[in-house]
């Protein structure tokens, strides 16, 4: 019960967390990336149902059901999603194409993991108190190689400071797990990425504050130069001084 609790109580802070993020968006290709902590919000949720399945306090259909969409997003969404994200955020350059090129080999992979999850049964079951899922396709090393070459080798090739210390975090935090409990990957990489995720509330609000204050100065230029050519045609044609005049 601990476990089902602790799932829901995380996943209703990184909710609330996930939504305030994404109202600091200023810019459409800002979205994607500003979801991540609402999607790890989803993710932890969808878990508590798996413990819940695994306790019986939930039919074995709703086991599946979560399950499923716990192993699909942490498994085959995220590399393709975290450098789409990125790649959305980086200006034109060397950056930008590296990667574009990590992004494709996130989307290959997400293709060949939703293959095999979906022509390979997923089984879930508790461990020292951890969930552990298990696939065949997945079991492969070259397959968590390019999983985290793909998540956390976009997020370090980021220009943001915050981004790549966010992927550094997520880069500690898997080796730690891999070395510490390989048999529960997924679930406690994911339990660690959904906590992380939520300094990028703090990346958000510094990105926000920036772009109000450039609409500013363009505000403040764009009225001087509006003020000067009141001005110049006020002396040009003094005639229509009326028309310049404003009211009050």
């Amino acid at each position: 019960m601990f476990f089902i609790f602790a799932n829901l109580t995380l996943a209703g802070v990184l909710l609330i967390i996930g939504i305030l993020t994404l109202k600091m968006v200023s810019h459409a290709n800002e979205i994607v990336f500003a979801s991540l902590p609402l999607l790890f919000g989803l993710h932890q949720l969808t878990q508590a149902f798996v413990w819940m399945g695994l306790y019986q306090l939930a039919s074995p259909q709703t086991l599946h059901v979560a399950a499923t969409i716990f192993v699909f997003y942490a498994q085959a969404a995220l590399p393709l999603l975290v450098p789409l994200a990125i790649w959305l955020l980086e200006p034109a350059g060397v950056r930008k194409h590296l990667i574009a090129a990590l992004l494709l080999v996130g989307g290959l992979l997400a293709g060949y993991v939703t293959w095999g999850l979906s022509v390979q049964p997923t089984s879930v079951f508790i461990e020292n108190d951890t969930l552990v899922y298990t696939n065949p396709t997945t079991s492969h090393w070259w397959i968590a190689f390019t999983y985290i070459l793909t998540t956390c080798g976009s997020l370090i090739l980021s220009r943001s400071v915050t981004i790549q210390i966010f992927g550094w975090m997520n880069l500690l935090g898997l080796l730690v797990v891999y070395l510490i409990a390989q048999y529960s990957f997924t679930a406690l990489w994911c339990l660690y990425a959904a906590l992380v995720s939520c300094i990028l509330y703090l990346h958000f609000i510094e990105r926000r504050i920036a772009f109000l204050q450039t609409l500013k100065r363009t505000e403040q230029r764009v009225g001087n130069e509006i003020e000067d050519e009141l001005e110049r045609l006020v002396r040009l044609y003094p005639m229509l001084r009326k028309i310049f005049v404003r009211p009050v």
